[in-house]
């Protein structure tokens, strides 16, 4: 049988990233990231779309050269059709569906969220087995996305819950900015949050049925919780950083995993996985490990380089969508809202 190589491109929100796969093992993974939207506090959309179109023909480029192949060795290219920051996603779909139709090959669309969740069967050599075994459940949390997964298959992956307002990784930026601390807030609280003691504080919890997430309650007890504490210490957050990081990421760690016993409790699969930006934040990577501990979980955490928006995780998903004949018509338009189709 003939190699097959898989372009991947990804463009949903700030990075612009192109991957290039061989029969499922990683031979490139090129990201440029923007730098423009950390004066904002957050991503603007059009800054976004605008990085993208400078950045995406030198990263394919980089990706190809990168994996030592010409583009006419390609067998299929895929990309990230949603959801995500509609032009931004435009930027790539149409990259994709112009290369494609010069190259006379299929394109394959990706759910974005679908390729977090297959960030885990990434192959760096032809004898890694780290994927876990199927069915198992899958914690996927994102600055846009909180919700557990059922995966049963690459292509058929159930939500079990999920958030009803704000997401954990949008939870903890809102609470960065309100501090201060500049974006993203991500790495700045799991930084601060090492020097901390996690109990110094108490926010409140959100009590929602089932397993699905909410976080805006936290985000609003956080804000009055530090209007009230500045009132008596104008400098409160300076002298306290580092502790109000620690419970907060504390609390969000706390809710994500509370639904995540109890999704494994009720459908008895213990190969629990973790996928998404939330997924490099050591607090809940270190709660992982004590919970696998505990509970008698086998745990899956990717690499940091997989966790964050990357085309990897694209181009796996689309070589596996490529060996079922699963394309794309190029008339497909990009789509910003969605969960998993």
């Amino acid at each position: 049988m003939n190699d097959v190589y898989i372009l991947g491109i990804e463009s949903s929100c700030d990075d612009t990233s192109a991957a290039v796969l061989r029969n499922g093992v990683l031979l490139s993974n090129v990201t440029a990231s923007q730098e423009v939207h950390k004066a904002y506090g957050g991503v603007v959309p059009e800054l976004a779309s605008r990085a993208h179109q400078q950045n995406v023909v030198p990263v394919v480029d980089q990706a190809l050269k990168r994996a030592g192949i010409e583009k006419e060795q390609l067998s299929a290219i895929a990309f990230t059709r949603g959801p995500g920051l509609m032009g931004s996603l435009l930027v790539g779909v149409s990259f994709a569906k112009g290369m494609a139709r010069s190259l006379g090959i299929p394109l394959i669309d990706v759910n974005h969220l679908q390729g977090h969740v297959m960030a885990h069967f990434i192959k760096e050599s032809d004898d890694d087995h780290s994927a876990p075994p199927l069915p198992f459940i899958c914690l996927l949390v994102s600055g846009g996305n909180s919700q557990i997964v059922k995966v049963n298959a690459y292509n058929d992956m159930q939500v079990l819950g999920q958030t009803i307002d704000d997401a954990a990784g949008e939870a903890i930026d809102k609470c960065s900015k309100v501090m201060g601390l500049g974006y993203p807030g991500g790495p700045i609280i799991d930084r601060l949050a090492r020097q901390g003691n996690p109990h110094a504080y108490k926010f409140a919890e959100p009590h929602i049925p089932g397993l699905n997430y909410s976080f805006s309650g936290l985000k609003t007890s956080f804000l009055y919780s530090l209007r009230e504490w500045i009132k008596d210490d104008p400098d409160f957050i300076e002298h306290h950083k580092e502790d109000l990081a620690a419970s907060l990421e504390y609390t969000i760690v706390d809710i994500l995993l509370k639904k995540l016993r109890l999704a494994v409790k009720q459908t008895n699969i213990k190969h629990v996985a973790v996928a998404g930006g939330v997924s490099a934040n050591n607090g809940l990577r270190n709660a992982f490990h004590e919970h696998a501990e505990k509970y008698g979980w086998t745990i899956y955490i990717p690499k940091f380089s997989y966790t964050t928006d990357n085309a990897a995780m694209i181009g796996i998903t689309g070589y596996y969508k490529y060996l079922d004949n699963d394309y794309c018509s190029i008339d497909k338009p990009a789509f910003s809202k969605v969960t998993f189709q």
